[in-house]
C-alpha cells in the first residue's frame, strides 16, 4: 500500500501566497517524478509542475515565475510554493508520484486533492 498525504490549500487573496505539500508513504521502494496537477470545475486534470529525483523541473505556462516545486527525496515529500496567486489559480490541486511498492510494481499514484480558492 502506498498513499500520498496533501496538506496546505485554503482561500487567499488575489496576489497572496500558499504552500501545498505532499508526503508518500507505505510500502515503497523507490519515487521517481513527483509533482503537482489541478483540475477546475468542468475542466480537465492539467499539469502544474514537475521534478525529478534528481531536481530537474518543469512548469506549465501559466504558473511559470510565481510558482516554485521541490523535492525532499530523503522524506519522499513534494513542497509547491504558489506567490502571486490569481483567481484563475482556483482549481482542486492533486498530488501525484510514480512510486516502485516493495513487491516491484510501479505506477502512478494520486492523492485525494485539496481545494486552493483564490478571490479577487
Amino acid at each position: 500500500q502506498v498513499q500520498l498525504v496533501e496538506s496546505g490549500g485554503g482561500l487567499v487573496q488575489a496576489g497572496g501566497s500558499l504552500s501545498l505539500s505532499c508526503a508518500a508513504s507505505g510500502s515503497i521502494i523507490n519515487v521517481g517524478d513527483m509533482g503537482w496537477y489541478r483540475q477546475a470545475p468542468g475542466q480537465r486534470r492539467d499539469l502544474v509542475a514537475i521534478t525529478g529525483t534528481g531536481g530537474g523541473t518543469n512548469y506549465a505556462d501559466a504558473v511559470k515565475g510565481r510558482f516554485t516545486i521541490s523535492r525532499d527525496n530523503a522524506k519522499s515529500t513534494v513542497t509547491l510554493q504558489m506567490n502571486s496567486l490569481k483567481a484563475e489559480d482556483t482549481a482542486v490541486y492533486y498530488c501525484a508520484a510514480s512510486v516502485v511498492d516493495k513487491v516491484g510494481t510501479g505506477r502512478l499514484y494520486w492523492g485525494q486533492g485539496t481545494q486552493v480558492t483564490v478571490s479577487s
